[in-house]
């Protein structure tokens, strides 16, 4: 199965886990989807209020520099330590 196939394989195991991750990790796996599937993150980042915005862009800002595939197999073994 190629890395693209697994990671599609996680997004989807992703909406079947046993128990809702905590925020932090929420944060983290958003990051890590957007820089494997979109790359390096674009646009200006969200203004002060909109803090869900602002941390989500944060997130994805600190992954700048990875690959995609970093990015994918990195999201994959997060989904799998949460099963």
């Amino acid at each position: 199965m190629s890395l693209k196939d697994q990671f599609d394989a996680a997004v989807v195991a992703s909406k079947q886990l046993p128990e809702r991750p905590d925020n932090m990790t929420l944060l983290k796996m958003y990051a890590l989807f957007k820089q494997g599937s979109a790359g390096d993150v674009e646009g200006s980042r969200p203004g002060f209020t909109d803090m869900v915005g602002r941390a989500k862009w944060d997130a994805w800002n600190e992954l700048k520099g990875n690959t995609q595939e970093e990015a994918q197999q990195s999201y994959i073994d997060l989904i799998e330590s949460l099963k």
